[in-house]
């Protein structure tokens, strides 16, 4: 074998090393259970997310669960029963905020649900235990709050920027504040597992438009996670399309304010650590025009190169 060959092999074989020590395998997996806000009440906000290869997951939001699930079981995603899903693979709840959207599924479901954990902040939880679980709009599953707690549910009160185990999982969470039609208070939750991290977002709208700070103080928070390479992705919800005015946002995003909001967490982490980075949007609402043009706008403005994921209910992706 000639000198040149051998030299060509060994720039081959390093090239190759350095490429694949660059492939990050996936540290999550995600069952989307409900992807829509909106009118749709057999497919709203709730997404369940384990680390890869378990069946340990946690519910982030829970507007819909029994169709999702049996949409789950119908792609193969899950092998097991409806109930067997609903009852052992789910470990806890994080309801993000109290709207019905986000919360019906876990509301309905209670009955047929095992004993497990839910988690929300402070307001979230009072809202849940006085108007939901309070043994008049529907019995009180949980092991506070008003009339006769049934003591199915613990509800378990996240204090804002503290690491918090989630029980009978590896994974840990820290919730952050944000602004869904000031002042009403919403929450993202960072997902932590081994040194992975996933970041959800509730309802939140844009820190121009609900004189807040709350997400570039998230951006901040999450910033060395992102120059790491640490953080798998950005669950985050986009709502309306651009046309939409800003007094009619009602606490969401637009497309537009979506890259606003990314460009200000890339002047944080670094220029270019967002390239490839991985978007799942969320509560897209209908009618189905509107989020036509909402991707396509998304699409013409990701002047980041990230990349977005539109989840598919009942369709498992990695992250």
């Amino acid at each position: 074998m000639s000198i040149f060959n051998r030299i060509l092999i060994c720039l081959l074989l390093i090239t190759s090393n350095a490429f694949s020590q660059k492939i990050q395998k996936p540290s999550f997996q995600v069952v989307p259970l409900g992807v829509k806000g909106g009118i749709d009440e057999k497919n709203l906000s709730a997404y369940l997310l384990a680390p890869i290869n378990t069946n340990d997951y946690i519910s982030l939001d829970a507007g819909t669960i029994n169709a999702g699930i049996e949409k789950a079981i119908e792609n193969k995603v899950f092998k097991v029963s409806t109930s067997d899903v609903l009852r052992k693979y789910i470990k806890g709840y994080f309801i993000s905020h109290a709207h019905l959207d986000h919360v019906s599924g876990l509301i309905i479901n209670s009955p047929a649900d095992s004993a497990k954990t839910v988690y929300a902040t402070n307001k979230c939880m009072e809202m849940m235990e006085n108007h939901y679980f309070n043994d008049q709009t529907w019995a009180n599953f949980g092991d506070i709050g008003p009339g006769k707690p049934l003591k199915k549910y613990h509800f378990q009160t996240l204090n804002i920027g503290e690491e918090t185990p989630i029980t009978n999982t590896t994974m840990t969470v820290k919730a952050f504040p944000l602004s869904h039609v000031n002042p009403f208070e919403s929450t993202a939750f960072l997902i932590k597992n081994g040194d992975a991290y996933a970041l959800y977002l509730g309802d939140t709208g844009p820190d121009a438009v609900e004189k807040s700070t709350y997400l570039k103080d998230l951006w901040t928070a999450i910033a060395p996670l992102i120059k790491a390479k640490q953080l798998k992705g950005i669950f985050i919800e986009v709502s309306f399309p651009n046309e939409q005015p800003d007094q009619f946002l009602f606490g969401h995003l637009t497309p537009n304010y979506l890259m606003k909001e990314l460009h200000v967490l890339e002047e944080l982490a670094g220029k270019g650590t967002l390239k490839g980075f991985k978007i799942i949007v969320t509560h897209l609402k209908p009618p189905t025009k509107n989020i036509v043009t909402l991707k396509e706008q998304i699409k013409n403005q990701n002047d980041l190169g990230v990349q977005i994921i539109y989840p598919e209910q009942g369709k498992l992706f990695e992250l």
